[in-house]
């Protein structure tokens, strides 16, 4: 019996050529493109991985910012944001070039290099010019002045006497130093570390540097009209303070309950510590009753508030705080993005960033890294 018919052997002889031909020609175009063959893991692998170099963001080219190590992204947005006008005055300016994200900026830091003459001026009278009331004044590097290097020469001065015009030759804005005499007449004189940083134009950074030479004025002895008043002070101590209080604590508080404790807890992480008691108001579980009865048991202590850095801190950070809505969080990052940054909350006013109301809320809680002057 015949396994393949006439039919069926004369059309094999006909296709195993044609087979033979076909496979002949694919082994041809392999060998002469062999480039063809390399699959997506070679082409990943392709890219020589350069260890980080040291580098100017302000002067190194594409190819230069790429031998020294930087992802091709960010050498391209570094690049491109500088032929837009940036300038890269400090080293946190990087951190806002488009595909740097803050586990890279932290490896990327160390290695960024920024020419001093770049860096952002202050005015300051040093020693001498106070004693002998000199007119000259020099021009350093905030990060010098702020850091109270060896080239700023502070000398110990009276905070409330100080005027607006030598505060703000010692590293505020002349806004800012406006501002924090303007708040020393509301209080009737700054007596206290706790009270000059309770000042919100008094940056963290500012205040640890006047701290060794600020002189507190001692406060006045008071009369015996004053008598009651002294003795509120005095039972400050018992007062649960509730920046720092724990459930325990919060509960022991006549009006309010286990859920109203976990509930102020809650808000305080999330704004960030409270800069008045009323803020307890804000909250759905606390009714008006219950507020009436516990204000006269608690205090709030404002310097345990964690400030947020408006010119660096990353879009989840805002968009935690209760007080940044959506509209607001968009304008601060475009206008960031756009601008560099902001020395005080009434640019950000000034912008329609935030409404008067947002910023009245929002001002303890903001800090500015950067003490301009104008």
């Amino acid at each position: 019996m015949k396994l393949f018919s006439e039919e069926q052997r004369r059309g094999a002889v006909v296709l195993l050529p044609l087979l033979v031909i076909v496979v002949l020609l694919a082994a041809l175009g392999e060998r002469r493109n062999p480039e063809k063959r390399v699959d997506n893991r070679s082409i990943a692998e392709s890219e020589e991985v350069v260890e980080l170099q040291p580098f100017n963001p302000n002067e190194f080219e594409y190819e230069e910012l790429r031998a020294a190590g930087l992802p091709t992204k960010v050498a391209a947005g570094i690049v491109r944001w500088r032929r837009y006008g940036k300038v890269y005055r400090i080293k946190e300016d990087v951190a806002l070039v488009s595909g740097v994200t803050d586990s890279m900026y932290a490896a990327l830091k160390p290695y960024i290099v920024i020419a001093d003459s770049l860096a952002p001026k202050v005015k300051y009278v040093d020693k001498a010019e106070q004693e002998w009331g000199g007119k000259v004044k020099r021009d350093i590097p905030l990060k010098s002045a702020q850091s109270a290097g060896p080239s700023v020469e502070l000398v110990q001065f009276k905070i409330d006497t100080a005027s607006v015009a030598y505060l703000a030759s010692i590293g505020f804005s002349v806004k800012q130093a406006e501002a924090v005499v303007k708040y020393r007449d509301a209080i009737g004189g700054i007596t206290s570390e706790q009270e000059l940083r309770a000042c919100y134009v008094v940056s963290e950074e500012m205040a640890d540097r006047l701290m060794p030479y600020v002189i507190f004025s001692e406060q006045k002895i008071e009369s015996k009209t004053d008598a009651k008043e002294s003795e509120k002070k005095a039972d400050v101590t018992a007062l649960v303070e509730i920046n720092s209080a724990d459930m325990v604590a919060l509960v022991s508080v006549d009006g309010i309950g286990e859920k109203s404790a976990a509930e102020i807890i809650k808000y305080r992480e999330l704004l960030g510590g409270y800069h008045s008691v009323e803020q307890l108001a804000e909250l759905n579980c606390v009714t008006e009753e219950n507020f009436a009865k516990f204000l006269s048991q608690i205090c709030c202590d404002s310097c345990k508030i964690k400030k947020i850095d408006i010119n660096f801190a990353g879009p989840k950070e805002l968009e935690r705080h209760p007080y940044v809505s959506a509209r607001t969080l968009r304008r601060i990052i475009k206008q960031r993005q756009l601008k560099g940054g902001w020395s005080r909350i009434e640019e950000m006013t000034e912008q329609n960033i935030l409404s008067e109301d947002e910023a009245k809320r929002l001002a303890p809680y903001l800090r500015f890294g950067l003490e301009a002057t104008e």
